[in-house]
């Protein structure tokens, strides 16, 4: 097991923590990262993309000319998809983009994503996460702590946490069970509080 150091807001060392290899310490997979990135970008789309065909546009009944005649081919209707104002040919319509993936396939990639961020250096263990819900006191403190773009993560989800982080744009806030590799690898570091540690362990069906 590896020791990483606890730390308090003001990065000054208050103590340490083991950190299971099996979840700290895999070997860095691309592929399995991108496939869990692009199943979570596709369970997020929502779809709802829609043109109209030929029996949803106005007009059209009408025959528009005379069958013969003209020198022009012969139509039927104007909302053919060859008119300008004609419906649209094999268009797309409202779908579903999820689809599913392997509990143990996320679970490795979940892994492989903590496993790259302790390796870079990104990943901090904080001795706490108490706030008095204000955004701008958490924004000095990550500023202190010299990080911009964070995914944040303790042990439950504190409504007064939520409240000080929900305006800040480039924080997300997480309980174990809401860390995902998206966001892992999106923002600059992780910073897990003690308590946290134990929780990701057992979402990850490992002893902390």
């Amino acid at each position: 097991m590896a020791k990483i150091e606890v730390v308090n807001w003001k990065k000054e060392k208050v103590g340490s923590v083991d950190l299971p290899d099996d979840i700290y310490a895999n070997e860095l997979r691309k592929d399995i990262l991108h496939t869990v990135v692009k199943w979570q970008l596709a369970c997020r789309r929502r779809g709802t993309h829609s043109v109209k065909t030929r029996a949803e546009v106005s007009g059209g009944g009408k025959k528009p000319f005379k069958q013969k005649g003209t020198g022009s081919a012969r139509q039927g209707s104007s909302r053919s998809p060859i008119n300008e104002s004609g419906g649209v040919a094999f268009g797309p319509k409202p779908r579903d983009y999820s689809y599913t993936l392997p509990k143990s396939l996320k679970k490795k990639a979940l892994k492989n994503a903590l496993s790259y961020l302790v390796n870079e250096k990104r990943f901090f263990v904080v001795e706490d996460m108490k706030s008095e819900g204000k955004t701008s006191e958490l924004a000095k403190r990550l500023k202190a702590f010299g990080i911009d773009k964070a995914v944040l993560v303790d042990k439950e989800s504190s409504d007064t946490f939520a409240r000080a982080s929900r305006n800040l744009q480039n924080v997300r806030y997480y309980s174990p069970e809401g860390v995902n590799v998206y966001d892992l690898l999106k923002y600059d570091a992780a910073i897990v509080s003690k308590d946290a540690l134990e929780g990701i362990a057992a979402r990850l069906g490992e002893k902390a």
